[in-house]
């Protein structure tokens, strides 16, 4: 099973989960998908996009379960990153990880690259 992240902040995954779906982040809508990032990509995600943010969620998400609606896209330093075009349905949700900030720098998982 291939999974992709999102990094999102608690009060609007908790929005999501009454809503029965993600409809994306402001960034997501202003840009039509809902980014997301690999296991290898999403520290430098957090640091780039979520530096200093506290009360964060990891979301992980099995990205067979998507279907056509994920497409792997060229993005930051050339790399592929996983867009989905449509909401992300809370099926497809396999675990939600708290992101702690500890010393400035954001805390994952220990089995996240």
């Amino acid at each position: 099973m291939t999974f992709i992240y999102k990094i999102a902040p608690r009060a609007l995954w908790a929005a999501a989960e009454r809503a029965g779906r993600f409809e994306g982040a402001p960034v997501d809508l202003r840009d039509g998908f809902i980014h997301f990032s690999t296991a290898a990509q999403a520290r430098e995600t957090a640091t780039k996009h979520f530096a200093g943010q506290d009360d964060l969620l990891l979301i992980a998400v099995d990205a067979a379960a998507l279907g056509d609606d994920l497409k792997w896209e060229v993005s930051r330093g050339g790399a592929l990153f996983p867009h989905l075009y449509g909401a992300l349905p809370l099926s497809a949700v396999r675990q939600v990880f708290a992101l702690p900030l500890t010393d400035g720098a954001h805390q994952f998982p220990e089995h996240i690259a």
